[in-house]
């Protein structure tokens, strides 16, 4: 005689309650700056649901909220928007989160005429021109001559005032009193001495040029002039310098 026992598996179903959690689309590395698409709303298990998540149902507008903020600690994708691994717009930090590593922030005083009419907008590209006095010796005389150089090229704009970003309706011009410039360590001290000299100039740059990892033809030469000479002038003899540019 032989007995087949049959064995029933009996398998239960258990509903999961589920909220909508706002989570990256993609891995986010420090210093970028958060834009709406960088966000989706995803389905959550409530029960994992933790302190600082971000729920649709109790903030619908995260996304405008969160938007424009500096990434302060990495995000992967998929992962949960905790608002403490963001500097937000005003928070102190922000433009240090800004800032690419080993770069500088700078400010310069700009207006309508000295600033491409207005239309210098944040994360443009511009060059830094500066136009100061010299003196121009000939045979009869040495007479005060304005002189124009572009110091610095292909120069990052942080913001222009207080305003970091513009949003998409957000189409016109920005006119302010000071740019905020990116730029390295040594470029900082050009800028800073270049502005006692003269009067600073931005001119815009195409979008294309954002790429561009050439020499951004930064004159240092003015500071070895200025430490060198103390003059405070440049002299120009049959079209050439013959001395740096110095402190006043």
């Amino acid at each position: 005689t032989r007995t087949i026992t049959e064995q029933q598996t009996v398998v239960q179903d258990r509903e999961v309650s589920e909220v909508h959690v706002l989570v990256s689309k993609r891995d986010l590395l420090v210093g970028d700056l958060i834009a709406p698409d960088d966000f989706e709303w995803a389905p959550w298990p409530k029960n994992n649901v933790v302190a600082g998540y971000q729920t649709e149902a109790d903030n619908p507008d995260a996304v405008t909220e969160l938007s424009g903020s500096v990434v302060r600690i990495p995000i992967y994708a998929e992962e949960p928007i905790l608002p403490q691994k963001l500097v937000k717009k005003g928070e102190t930090g922000f433009m240090a989160a800004l800032l690419t590593p080993g770069m500088r922030a700078i400010s310069v005083e700009i207006s309508a005429e000295s600033a491409s009419g207005g239309f210098i907008l944040p994360d443009d590209r511009v060059d830094v021109i500066l136009t100061y006095q010299a003196q121009v010796a000939s045979r009869e005389a040495t007479v005060d001559q304005p002189v124009t150089e572009t110091i610095l090229k292909n120069v990052r704009v942080l913001a222009i005032d207080q305003v970091f970003s513009q949003g998409e309706s957000e189409m016109a011009s920005q006119i302010g009193n000071t740019a905020t410039l990116e730029v390295k360590p040594e470029e900082a001290e050009l800028i800073a001495h270049a502005q006692r000299l003269g009067t600073i100039s931005l001119s815009l740059r195409p979008w294309a040029d954002a790429l561009d990892t050439g020499s951004r033809g930064a004159r240092t030469d003015l500071l070895r002039g200025a430490n060198a000479s103390g003059g405070g002038i440049k002299i120009y003899r049959n079209g050439k310098a013959s001395a740096g540019v110095g402190g006043n």
